[in-house]
């Protein structure tokens, strides 16, 4: 059994309360929502991701006869707390935004409807699905917006935080606009495009490097990409001019050449003139190397001559915001809305759904948030994905995922689209989940 996919893989203190809830027969109907309390400094909106693997967790969540035997050595557990352990399965509706959505502060992007036990256990998996996976893509989508006409692959694989983050890295850029990755099991897994040059070391394992680049080509002569930085990046690409002869003789075709290192900017302007000069127009230049949005926003306000980038690290870790104040929270139990009311981490209680209205441009204008079933205007972003413990619908295949994703970025108002902190994006708490509100402080005070 893959231990990403382990009812384990959760917080010691799920299955301690567990048994507390377990014990006392505390399984009325519970409701739990996922959203995130306030956005990053630096970002201007988020987008949802991870729903499928999220989906995938809650078909499958069962606890194995080997764990139940381990969890007994701990000694925490009581036995007809195990033979329960044992029979669970999630068997709870689930709502959620689709992937690809924009959202923002407050905002549930799921909602748990379950048993109080079941709905609990999932918490921590669930936010370590949904948490990744929308991090990153909101970091892909900023990328996507400074370089709508370029293509974008994700390098991050090699520096990602571990096998699994690398695989969700890779997904949720996908959905955020970018071209494909360099991780090929994601590309098998996901069913992603895959891009892939050469590294500095094929051309060091050569005693020249134009003996690195024919033999390069002669393996794979139809998607030829050639790292021209490894010694002197222009000599380099005038040595690709004096090859392209013997090329074309062996029926070899050049696609591009990649930039890794020094000023991208200077190299791209100089390296573009020598291809020009040498009528090789089609060869394209593609770049990386520690590369964000702030660092392509400046190539590209420079007019670099770069027809793509590759970014890996700092994409693959969020480098510039990488966590999002996330939670999943009790809002309702046996049928009486909850709320949290510590500080700085007040909730709202309550069934919700969002309501987004549009401007008569169709771009984004404010989000309502209020409570299920209440009749508001604008289109609910929240809906019914899982009844039951089954999945409503077979999973969206990544390009739909990433058609809609791409047209909710049109969809933003211009100022969030920028790299800059914009004036925040209205979303207005109704009236009715302002009474719930003061109705479950009033039923909680202290007597």
């Amino acid at each position: 059994m893959h231990h990403s996919s382990s009812a384990m893989l959760t917080d010691l203190y799920q299955l301690t309360m567990l048994q507390g809830y377990f014990h006392h027969g505390m399984e009325e109907t519970a409701v739990f929502e996922f959203f995130s309390r306030k956005l990053p400094e630096e970002r201007n909106f988020l987008i949802a991701a991870g729903l499928e693997q999220a989906l995938d967790f809650l078909e499958n969540l069962s606890f194995m006869d080997e764990e139940i035997g381990w969890l007994d050595q701990t000694g925490f557990f009581q036995k007809d707390f195990l033979d329960y352990l044992r029979a669970l399965q999630f068997t709870g509706d689930v709502h959620a935004m689709p992937e690809g959505t924009v959202f923002f502060a407050d905002e549930p992007i799921l909602r748990v409807v379950a048993p109080l036990p079941q709905a609990q256990l999932v918490e921590t998996r669930l936010i370590n699905i949904l948490h990744f996976q929308s991090l990153v893509a909101s970091k892909a989508a900023r990328l996507k917006l400074i370089a709508p006409n370029k293509l974008l692959v994700d390098f991050g694989l090699r520096r990602a935080h571990g096998a699994e983050a690398g695989m969700f890295a890779a997904r949720a850029s996908y959905i955020a606009g970018f071209n494909g990755t360099s991780n090929v099991l994601a590309g098998r897994e996901y069913g992603m495009p895959i891009f892939g040059t050469m590294a500095h070391s094929f051309i060091q394992a050569h005693d020249s490097e134009s003996e690195s680049f024919m033999r390069f080509a002669q393996a794979q002569p139809e998607n030829v990409v050639l790292l021209i930085d490894t010694y002197d990046t222009e000599a380099a690409a005038e040595k690709i001019v004096r090859l392209m002869p013997e090329f074309t003789k062996q029926g070899i075709v050049v696609k591009g050449v990649r930039l890794d290192s020094g000023d991208l900017v200077d190299h791209a302007n100089k390296v573009r003139r020598i291809l020009d000069n040498g009528g090789l127009h089609q060869v394209t230049i593609f770049s990386s190397g520690s590369l964000d949005e702030y660092r392509l926003k400046h190539m590209i306000d420079m007019e670099a001559p770069i027809d793509g980038f590759g970014v890996g690290t700092r994409l693959d870790t969020s480098a510039d915001a990488p966590y999002l104040d996330c939670a999943y929270k009790l809002e309702e139990y046996g049928g009486i809305a909850r709320r949290k009311r510590s500080e700085g981490k007040v909730t709202w209680p309550g069934r919700k759904q969002v309501f987004r209205q549009f401007n008569d441009d169709e771009s984004m204008s404010f989000d309502l948030l209020t409570l299920e079933g209440d009749e508001a205007e604008g289109k609910p972003l929240l809906q019914p994905v899982m009844q039951g413990g089954k999945r409503l619908s077979p999973a969206t295949s990544l390009a739909q995922i990433q058609e809609y994703t791409l047209s909710q970025l049109k969809r933003l108002p211009s100022h969030l689209k920028r790299l800059v902190k914009g004036a925040m994006y209205p979303v207005q708490i109704s009236s009715p989940l302002r009474s719930l509100a003061l109705e479950v402080d009033e039923r909680n005070s202290p007597n």
